[in-house]
């Protein structure tokens, strides 16, 4: 069996939103019977801490398991082994790049802005889950810079300790940016 394709998610404390798509992306890709590999992290995370409870409800509300979810610190190591590295923000891409710039650079991606980059197009004919991945991957930083849209729309602001309004609104912007990644990636 080949080696599954490994998504990070990164933000801040490894909390809220990174668990929060990591979760959805492995419940959404999980028809591709262990090709992928979804994982997440944070930039200032406390190893160990519990998934912020406000996002553990929103994710039992959806119907994904959030049970286990445990906070972990983002290293050079875990960007050097992501074939795809999903940050919450801006910033949680440019640590990953800065940790990593040779592996980092071109697979570092803010959640939205790669779902706003894909082109299904790029996978045509590929029928393996991560083929299609890794082939969306690549077009998808070649595209990177040559959109008109501002990185503005691809930040998802930290809803940790904010309104639940708030945090249902970050999950909204994750869920539609997830469930458009995975079914480019499962064509």
């Amino acid at each position: 069996m080949r080696e599954p394709f490994s998504v990070l998610v990164v933000c801040t404390g490894n909390l809220h939103r990174s668990p929060l798509a990591e979760r959805l992306l492995t419940s959404r890709l999980a028809s591709a019977c262990g090709r992928f590999r979804v994982s997440s992290a944070g930039t200032a995370a406390v190893n160990g801490s519990p998934m912020d409870p406000v996002a553990a409800s929103l994710l039992t509300e959806m119907g994904v398991e959030p049970t286990g979810a445990a906070a972990r610190r983002l290293t050079a190591g875990l960007v050097r082994d992501a074939a795809l590295v999903l940050g919450a923000a801006t910033e949680h891409r440019e640590a990953a790049v800065r940790l990593c710039p040779v592996h980092g650079l071109g697979r570092a991606f803010t959640l939205r802005e790669f779902a706003r980059l894909l082109h299904e197009d790029e996978a045509a004919g590929l029928t393996d889950p991560a083929e299609r991945a890794t082939a969306l991957t690549r077009g998808a930083a070649a595209r990177r810079g040559v959109t008109g849209a501002g990185s503005w729309d691809d930040d998802l602001v930290d809803p940790y300790g904010a309104s639940e309004d708030e945090a249902r609104a970050c999950a909204t912007r994750i869920t539609e940016a997830v469930e458009r990644i995975a079914a480019a990636v499962l064509g």
